[in-house]
């Protein structure tokens, strides 16, 4: 992420609460473009974990996955690769923190707008009196 964030701890978990609100509107969206195609609740949850996994987390993930390949036998090569990351100690919880964060995300999502649906789905099917 390009945001200034703190280092430490509060700045993986205000990584973590840029994830889960991002996961809370991408749900929204993919939420609105399965009920549109007529896809199931199903799609719209699996589509929102994914795309908000990839967006709250992706830079960190592929950071991290980075630096157990690399090899970092040369300190220059270290050098170069930690200093593209905002806070290398903290990696790895940022990274836990931005996961958690945006299928948290989805899960209030689902929880705030399925209700609503499901209120909606029922004043739509009650039939009236005779």
């Amino acid at each position: 992420m390009n945001l200034a964030l703190h280092f430490g701890l509060l700045g993986s978990l205000e990584a973590g609460l840029i994830a889960l609100l991002l996961g809370f509107s991408v749900f929204y969206l993919c939420q609105y473009l399965c009920r549109r195609a007529g896809g199931s609740h199903g799609l719209a949850i699996a589509c929102a974990c994914g795309v908000a996994l990839v967006l709250g987390a992706g830079i960190d993930v592929w950071k991290l996955f980075y630096l157990g390949i690399v090899r970092l036998e040369s300190p220059l090569y270290a050098r170069i690769a930690l200093a593209s990351i905002h806070d290398p100690d903290q990696l790895g919880t940022r990274v836990v923190l931005e996961l958690i964060g945006g299928l948290t995300g989805v899960a209030l999502g689902w929880w705030a707008f399925s209700s609503r649906l499901a209120a909606d789905g029922a004043s739509a099917h009650k039939q009236p009196p005779p």
